[in-house]
């Protein structure tokens, strides 16, 4: 019995994702960046083989996010003290080097701009297109709520668990940027659940939201919600979550307490009781409820559709199909 649902990711080929560098390598330096091509192969395990053959710890390959396994995705990564000519000539697992150029430092996590993306829809019914279309018309207008997707939080979800037992000290790891992640993922959690029950629209601010503004990422307190949701409804601004830390730009009012709510729920200490455990910095940021899509083309071709567009850095295409299509199947399984 064919399923009503519609399916994405059938075949790696039908999600490709394109990083978009936040610069270009200047030509001259220490390191190389080397713009790497992957199929069916983490960005971790990448990685680790370049380190493996060209002799350097793999904490010194640096690399801006991790990408998606089950998709074609190509993303740059850097290698110190590594000749681009002999960058050019590595065989990979499962990747190719299609560049390599010198750079003055490691690339580091979040040093890109976004990925773009050119993914296939399977099984698509007339009726559920025409809703995509019209929900898509509409977050074009106030944005994508940018939760985390649930790829963000391992098997099972466990990582918000692990991350947790190692913010609180009653579990160690040597890795710390294995570490680092799991804490990522507990942060990921309480963002989410912010999001989740925050009841304003996305195109609105509350007195007290710290506000991030679109073009510069600068960030300042709601004190006049007249004058700024004329620049939410413009796009010029934005109200964020929390990225729980001990530097985290904090709201005020209803909205400090609805987070510090959520916090203590999910088992996270709030303000001066979060005290990080030796070695890991847990600065924490402020997340903005809602992204711009990037140029989005959703096409028809035969049986399925076609959909190109961009996210900004941290933003994920999963939770955009989500937002059009509803509950979708992802490869081959059949529910």
């Amino acid at each position: 019995m064919t399923s009503a649902m519609p399916r994405f990711r059938f075949l790696p080929e039908e999600f490709k994702v394109d990083e978009i560098p936040l610069y270009p390598p200047t030509g001259e330096g220490t390191h190389t960046f080397v713009r790497i091509e992957k199929k069916l192969r983490t960005s971790e395990a990448i990685a680790r083989q370049l380190a493996k053959l060209v002799d350097v710890p793999a904490r010194d390959v640096g690399y801006a996010g991790r990408k998606d396994r089950m998709a074609v995705t190509t993303q740059w990564m850097s290698v110190p003290d590594l000749d681009p000519t002999v960058a050019l000539t590595l065989r990979l697992d499962g990747a190719e080097v299609l560049e390599a150029v010198r750079h003055p430092h490691k690339l580091r996590t979040g040093q890109l701009r976004g990925n773009r993306f050119d993914l296939v829809i399977r099984e698509v019914s007339p009726e559920a297109e025409h809703t995509a279309r019209a929900r898509l018309a509409e977050i074009e207008k106030r944005g994508m709520p940018n939760r985390y997707g649930a790829q963000r939080f391992g098997h099972a979800s466990r990582n918000p668990d692990r991350g947790r037992a190692i913010l609180l000290g009653q579990k160690s790891l040597r890795d710390r940027r294995k570490a680092r992640f799991m804490i990522s993922a507990l942060q990921s959690e309480v963002f989410n659940r912010v999001l989740e029950e925050r009841k304003a629209e996305l195109d609105t601010v509350e007195l007290g939201d710290v506000a991030r503004v679109t073009e510069s990422g600068g960030l300042f307190l709601v004190e006049d919600v007249e004058v700024d949701l004329k620049r939410a409804l413009l796009f010029e601004i934005s109200a964020t979550g929390p990225i729980f830390g001990t530097k985290m730009e904090q709201p005020s009012g209803r909205v400090a307490e609805r987070e510090n709510q959520i916090m203590e729920q999910l088992g996270v200490p709030v303000g001066s009781a979060l005290i990080p455990p030796r070695g890991l910095r847990v600065p924490g940021a402020r997340r903005p409820v809602r992204v711009k899509v990037g140029e989005p083309v959703l096409t028809r071709e035969g049986d399925w559709l076609r959909f190109v567009f961009s996210l900004p850095a941290g933003s994920y295409a999963t939770v955009l199909l989500e937002e059009l299509f509803g509950e979708l199947i992802e490869g081959r399984s059949s529910s």
